[in-house]
């Protein structure tokens, strides 16, 4: 050994030598044991019983290595309710929206699968298919139309049985459903509003195109500049990794109110696997039993499961087509000509026309472009009284028959 009490060069390499020699060892009897335990317990030999016995800490470690992998299996598996149980549990839910004071929507990717929105943890989701090695099929969003899920929850907002909506979404569809914009708080952004961060409050342009074209993470700058400032705009849109900062259109504030508010929140195709991680959405600050009641609509597991008063197992639109039944509330169909973003949309500045290569949102028969709006008309509004959406419904609203 070298002065001092450090090892030599070749003492240090025969230990490393005698580390990889350990390591292939037991990397071996791992396979051993692993091909032992694949094997029928009728079918073991002697001398397999003896290896499982010698290696109890290696059968455990495998053990509960396999049921972990069937855990994760057993909660990407999509399970879907009966009809009559599916039925039964749309009674309930139903019983809860009308006793609700506060009742909050928050909506995920699973709403807009039937715009033909790909999902993200369903079986042909983006991460699905990312993980198993496959490509993705590029999604045309601008001839995406606000489905029967989101109709009806602006309906619901209407008739004042939902108060506030938090959605993940960036497709803008809350927004075109007619769903006024105090009542959404989009907390990764929206595809169709870009923004000046420079300007106090911040200016906002709606468009009738995707501004993301030329985005990315911490990458925001859309090419186009301000109308006022001369300053380039960016998208609003919140990318996994990064913190958003902007309050519109992402909306905290309203979000945060209306979660301290709820008593009620309604949760629409959404993992919960991001907005779990959003505390001031769950008040668990408050004790157990002065929580919101938790109602969840997805075919997949999520890790609000076992804190829910109900899951349901089933298709969002499948569910609202039967809870608005229930209601007696007939679901809008969705109308391009009223489609409140060709009245936002600020028209592009003759320079600007060739600032993208987007598709833009087909406007209705009669409407060329888009109108041009002043964008200080798209500042966020003042605060109703009580909050951003007011005081609530008032008890007995009526409701209309579903024809």
């Amino acid at each position: 050994m070298a002065a001092g009490g450090s090892l030599s060069r070749s003492e240090r390499k025969a230990a490393a030598r005698a580390e990889m020699l350990r390591q292939e060892e037991l990397r071996e009897r791992r396979r051993q044991v692993s091909r032992v335990l694949q094997t029928a317990a009728a079918e073991r030999s002697a001398e397999d019983t003896l290896l499982l016995g010698e290696c109890e800490d290696v059968v455990r470690d495998l053990e509960r290595r396999r049921k972990k992998r069937e855990g994760q299996r057993r909660r990407q598996e999509e399970v879907c309710d009966e009809p009559q149980e599916l039925k039964r549990k749309v009674s309930e839910l139903a019983a809860a929206v009308r006793r609700a004071r506060h009742m909050v929507v928050y909506t995920g990717a699973g709403i807009s699968t039937a715009a033909s929105i790909p999902d993200y943890r369903g079986p042909n989701g983006v991460w699905t298919l990312l993980q198993k090695g496959q490509s993705i099929r590029a999604a045309d969003l601008s001839e995406a139309e606000p489905t029967l899920t989101h109709m009806s929850i602006a309906c619901l907002h209407k008739h004042k049985l939902v108060q506030h909506v938090v959605s993940q979404n960036c497709d803008g569809l809350h927004l075109r459903s007619g769903l006024p914009r105090a009542a959404i708080s989009e907390l990764h952004g929206n595809m169709y509003i870009e923004v000046c961060t420079s300007c106090t409050p911040n200016r906002e342009y709606v468009r009738v195109f995707d501004v993301t074209e030329r985005t990315a993470l911490h990458r925001h700058d859309t090419g186009r500049t301000c109308h006022k400032c001369g300053t380039l705009l960016r998208d609003t849109i919140v990318h996994f990794g990064e913190k958003g900062t902007l309050r519109q259109p992402l909306n905290w504030e309203a979000a945060t109110e209306a979660a301290t508010k709820a008593d009620v929140i309604l949760c629409l195709g959404s993992s919960l696997k991001v907005l779990k991680k959003y505390p001031r959405l769950w008040c668990m600050s408050k004790p157990p039993s002065r929580r919101p009641k938790l109602y969840i609509v997805n075919l997949q597991w999520t890790p609000k499961d076992e804190l829910a008063a109900l899951k349901l197992h089933g298709k969002c639109d499948d569910v609202m087509r039967l809870l608005m039944e229930e209601l007696g509330l007939e679901i809008p169909c969705y109308d391009r000509t009223q489609d409140p973003i060709f009245a936002l949309a600020v028209a592009l500045r003759p320079e600007e026309e060739g600032s993208h290569s987007r598709k833009p949102v087909a406007p209705p028969w009669g409407l060329e472009g888009g109108r041009q709006v002043d964008p200080d008309s798209l500042l966020p509004p003042a605060p109703l009284p009580g909050g951003w959406f007011g005081r609530g419904c008032a008890k007995g609203c009526k409701r209309r028959k579903a024809n």
